[in-house]
Formats: C-alpha cells, structure tokens, sequence
C-alpha cells in the first residue's frame, strides 16, 4: 500500500511519444483565454493502421485494500451500489475489469495469525471468514464477478507472517528468513512462505473466485514504518520465485505468479533484469508488476521481454475531482500518463490505487471515488480511465496510428468483438478538425462511429453518431478534452 506515506508525485505530460507529441499542461493552459477569445480549429490527418499490432491489454483496474472493501460492503445498499457502478458498469461507470488484492500479514485479517513450531510444521490457517471475509475484498471479488463480469482477480503480498521474517514484524520492511543474506535462528521459511500463499489462493479458489495471478512482494525496495513491508533485494526477489513457482505448478491451481511491484518504474528494471537472468523464473513468471511513486511509467524496461502491468499509482494532495486544473491529480493528467504508459512502455494493464475512498481515511485523491456516507462523488479521473477501459475490452491489441498534429495524442485498439476503439486527446486550447482513415481493422466499408466525449462539462457522453465512409470519418476533438470513437462493424 502506498497510500499512507508521502510520496513525489509525477505527471508526465506526453511529449513525443511514439509517432506523437503533446505540449505542456502548463503551456496549453496559458494559451487557453486566446483561444476563448478566437477558437479557430486546426486540421489533422490521423490514419490507423491495423496491421501493425503491438501488445494485447489485459484490462484496467483498482484495489481496494486496507478495508476499503469493506468500507464498501457496510456502506447503504444505494451508496454501495453507486459506487461499484462507478467503478464497474461498462455502460455508465468506468467498466474496470481487474481487482489487486492485498494478502494482509495483520492480526485479524492474515489467514495464518499463529507462529508455527517450526518452518516445517504443520500451519494452522484460518478461513477467510475469520479475517472478516478478507476485509472485505472476498465480498468484493464475488460481487464483482456476479453483477458486473469481472473475474480477473489478483493478489499481492505486502508482507509475510512477522514470524517468518528477520525482524519478527510486519512493519519497518525485513527480509523473509531463508532468502540469500538473510538467516535467521528459526529456520527457512521461504517454502513454509510459499504455501502460505497457495492457500491463500485456494481459499478464493474454494469460494467460487480462483486468483488469475498472486505476487510474493510488494514494493520490496522500499520499507513503510506504519504499514505492512518486505524488503528484498532483486537477487532474493528471485529466490522466493523460484519456490512459489514450482508450489503452485504442483497446486494444479489456476493461478500464475506475477512479481514485484516495485516503488518506481526505474526500480522495476533491476527486478526485470534478475527475473529475466534466472531461468525458471523468466519461464514461470507471468508479467513483470511496477508502480509509478519513485518514477514515472515512461519507457520501455529493456531488461524484460514478457507483457508489463502497472499495477498501483495515485497522487496524495487535497480531494481534487477536477478534469483539467493544471495539478497532476486532474483528470486530464491522468489522460495523459495512461497514453504515456501504453505507448512508451507498452503496458498491458494500467491501475490506478484505491477505486473509492472515504474523506476519513485520507481525504486525498488515492481513490477515483469518494464515498463519504451516502454521498458517492467521481473524480474526473475515473472518467479519465473510463475512455480507455469501457471501450478497451481485455484482449484488444493497440494497433500503429499516425498523426500530423502535435496537439493531438490518439491510441488504436482492435477488440475480440470486432469492434475498435481510437481514443484522441486534444492538449490544445482550440479545437482540432481531423479525419480518420481506418486501415485493416476488418471492419465494413461503412461503419458506425460513436464519440464518447470527456472534458470539464462532459463524462464519457455519447455524441452524435457518425459513419466511416470507406474507412474514413471527420471529425472535431474540443479544445482540452478527450474523446473516444467506438467503431463498431
């Protein structure tokens, strides 16, 4: 969890990204009275080019670790309702399709609170239900998964069992005894570790939502004082995989392991490159995690060959739902580092921290949501990932675009349905005049076109609909906004 510290915060606005560039924040809304004043559009040629395929996206997400699942669960049934809707429904939320959850190492909420005799004995693990339906994330995975259709659900450790770590806690960071440089009187527990995982796995496998992925760490070069952390070096990262690996091959359980969500992208490379110089783990380890704290999501890691998700990002200032007020907590920011994250490092997933929050738990922007008693808020960055992810279904494949103007920042995504997706943000202070050429995309000569419009008056609003004529359709993007065009066949 990243929300309890105070962090840099980073918004990166896109400049020059792949065939692309935008200006500054700062510089595109010092030109916005002028172009109040005299709103002449440009003109652009963007042409989409389907068979130029690059990575394939898993989905978009949130977590709600650290109670705030429950936080939902024991709200009204009209707020908590509202809120999963928001968060949820791909017809009026954001459509997310992915859960992070947190295996928690604290007393009454762990599913092993007892220390063993010994790394070899037998565990005594509780239920779920012991640890109030896993704070709630339980309740939220089966919601989730019978309301909305969401069921890639995964699972990081913040921590392991303060017994089995040098430092006997689950705070102040340590190392897991057993991994390289780090011994303890007590044994080995890295194995014992690793099956206390599996069976944290098969718990929601047992409740009618097997894991898609669980992850050993998180966050391991970085040690909290207030809050669950494990530090470990990439080398012994690497170790833990190795074991977990092979435990939950043998589990004949669905869920593969992912690693390590790391503080910060530029952090992520050494984990990449140790995972990727190690041979059962490069083989078994099925995406490599980071987070966006220390540093942005900008730029390939060139040590790692396999898919890429961001898995936990926010910013810590004062609630701030607006859509564009120049801060790095404004929802065309967060517009601009899912662009920068899916075409400078090709990621597959993008999530953002907490979905909802409540002002008594931090009063911040770690959410999209803000649930303050029955009063369910949206940030314009919810509406920000909604562009993406209720019309970039998982399993779409980001295709080539081309564009001539600087101010005009488009994505391409083909979709398993047939259907696709061009997601557009104008930074400019004016309006940009445009035509779409649509290439290879399998679609009919005169296929439909529905904007879905995002801006400081406007949340993901369907639009007039327009017609691609030969594959080809104009169109207007308004000044500071961002529009998605669904094509459907």
């Amino acid at each position: 969890m990243s929300g309890m510290r105070a962090v840099v915060s980073w918004f990166i606005p896109l400049t020059a990204v792949v065939l692309v560039a935008v200006t500054s924040c700062g510089q595109a809304s010092s030109g916005q009275a002028a172009a109040q004043a005299s709103p002449l559009p440009s003109r652009a040629l963007v042409v989409v080019n389907g068979d130029v395929n690059f990575q394939t996206i898993a989905g978009f997400g949130i977590s709600e670790a650290f109670g705030q699942a429950e936080t939902v669960k024991d709200a009204s049934p009209a707020a908590s309702k509202k809120v999963l809707d928001d968060l949820f429904s791909d017809t009026s939320g954001a459509g997310l399709t992915i859960l992070r959850n947190e295996i928690s190492a604290d007393p009454g909420s762990t599913i092993e609170p007892t220390a063993p005799a010994s790394p070899a004995a037998t565990p005594a693990y509780v239920p779920l239900s012991a640890a109030s339906d896993d704070q709630g994330q339980l309740w939220l995975a089966q919601t989730i998964k019978a309301d909305y259709g969401v069921t890639d659900v995964f699972a990081d450790a913040w921590s392991a069992p303060p017994f089995m770590k040098v430092n006997n806690s689950v705070d102040h960071g340590g190392a897991l005894c057993g991994v390289p440089s780090a011994k303890c009187a007590s044994g080995n527990w890295v194995q014992a570790y690793a099956d206390y995982l599996k069976q944290y796995a098969a718990d929601y496998a047992a409740a009618g939502v097997p894991l898609s992925y669980i992850g050993p760490v998180n966050e391991p070069d970085y040690a909290p004082a207030s809050y669950d952390g494990m530090t470990l070096t990439p080398a012994q990262a690497v170790s833990v995989l190795d074991v977990l690996e092979k435990t939950m091959a043998a589990s004949k359980l669905p869920t593969k392991v992912e690693c390590c969500a790391a503080y910060g992208w530029s952090d992520a490379e050494n984990y990449a490159e140790a995972i990727q110089n190690d041979p059962l783990a490069s083989a078994d380890t099925a995406f490599l995690t980071s987070h966006g704290y220390a540093a942005p999501v900008v730029g390939l890691l060139s040590s790692w060959a396999g898919p890429t998700w961001e898995t936990e990002w926010s910013t810590f200032q004062a609630w701030d739902p607006t859509w564009d007020d120049g801060t790095s907590a404004s929802g065309f920011a967060w517009a601009q580092n899912i662009f920068n994250g899916l075409d400078t490092s090709n990621l597959s997933a993008f999530l953002y921290w907490w979905g909802s929050s409540t002002p008594q738990t931090n009063g911040d922007n770690e959410s999209l949501v803000q649930l303050d008693g029955d009063t369910v808020l949206p940030s314009a960055r919810l509406w920000a990932f909604a562009n993406f992810s209720r019309f970039v279904r998982p399993g779409a494949v980001r295709v080539a675009v081309v564009t001539a103007d600087d101010d005009l920042t488009v994505d391409a995504f083909k979709n398993t349905d047939k259907t696709a997706a061009v997601v557009a943000l104008n930074s400019s202070a004016t309006p940009v005049t445009t035509t779409f050429t649509l290439k290879d995309l399998g679609l009919h000569a005169s296929a439909t076109v529905t904007p879905y419009l995002t801006n400081g008056k406007n949340a993901v609003t369907a639009q007039a609909k327009l017609h691609a004529s030969g594959g080809t359709f104009p169109a207007t993007v308004p000044p500071r906004s961002l529009v998605t065009y669904q094509v459907t066949p």
